[in-house]
């Protein structure tokens, strides 16, 4: 399957399934993969934040993307994380990924050093030109420190650079104001799990929700529910799926950062559902105790999934 003309629904950021000594679980990844593609979700984000990216190795992000679109061999498109801190490192990280089969690329700004708007609207250009492959922008200011300009955005968008936009940012205004130009053939996805319902009642096209991997099939009901205009009971959904995402700090904030708590989370949920052999997180994330765990646990029985 070739990239559609505009992205749309449930794209699932897939986490990483790793092995004890940290290698990619490549078994337990392409269980994962059918989970998802079970669920009806629309196309699979590989090599994302929920996807530990920035914890990957080279050589492990290549393995990811060459299984995932092996196994799928075109039944869903894939986008790939081409995530770091400089445009020619992206780029390599970019080509890598679509010669691995990958049919998108997702693209932060860069970070490390301070950019400005014009070396970010070159970045994103040059990214376009050099691999001729469609090119979602990311915007990810919790971990890049830039949120991205709208204006540059839709400029970006109208000039055909940008295929889309994953928000993350959290700033629903300026999501609003990207969602309202409605420039053709752009697909803007929120990254929120918590106002999906929000998001697409003011006209964003899909979502890229983290959490989607534990829960998948809640996700596609919700996209659907509210496609088909049913808020009230896309709005109970979309409460359920509230209840589920705290999980995301069972984990003790004395011991542990916020993102070893939440992938940690969706990965204990995921080897509580019988989706993926281990919830190994990537060095130097701190794993769950026994006692978090536990807590995952009762968050899967009460929102029905164990």
């Amino acid at each position: 399957m070739s990239m559609p003309a505009r992205l749309t629904g449930v794209i699932p950021p897939v986490c990483t399934p790793l092995t004890p000594e940290g290698e990619v679980d490549t078994h337990s990844l392409l269980k994962l993969v059918d989970h998802l593609a079970g669920a009806g979700v629309d196309a699979l984000f590989v090599l994302g934040s929920t996807s530990e990216v920035a914890f990957l190795t080279d050589t492990r992000r290549r393995t990811v993307v060459e299984t995932v679109t092996a196994h799928l061999d075109g039944s869903l498109p894939v986008l790939a994380g081409a995530i770091d801190t400089t445009t020619p490192r992206v780029l390599a990280h970019a080509r890598t990924a679509l010669a691995a089969g990958a049919d998108a690329v997702v693209a932060t700004v860069p970070f490390y050093t301070r950019t400005h708007p014009a070396e970010i609207d070159r970045h994103y250009r040059l990214l376009a030109e050099h691999t001729g492959a469609p090119v979602v922008a990311y915007d990810l200011p919790v971990a890049v420190q830039t949120k991205l300009d709208p204006d540059v955005v839709l400029s970006l968008a109208a000039d055909g650079v940008l295929t889309g936009l994953k928000d993350s940012s959290g700033d629903q205004a300026a999501l609003r104001e990207v969602i309202t130009a409605a420039i053709p053939g752009f697909s803007v996805l929120t990254g929120s799990e918590l106002l999906v319902d929000t998001a697409l009642l003011m006209g964003a096209d899909g979502v890229v929700p983290g959490l989607g991997n534990v829960d998948p099939h809640g996700y596609v009901r919700l996209f659907r529910l509210c496609a088909a205009g049913d808020w009230d009971r896309a709005r109970t959904e979309q409460e359920r799926l509230c209840n589920l995402f705290a999980m995301v700090d069972v984990g003790s904030a004395d011991r542990m950062g916020r993102g070893s708590s939440g992938i940690g989370a969706f990965k204990a949920a995921l080897r509580l559902r019988g989706v993926i052999d281990h919830a190994t997180t990537a060095e130097p994330q701190i794993p769950l105790s026994d006692g978090e765990v536990e807590r995952v646990a009762k968050y899967l029985a009460a929102a029905g999934l164990l």
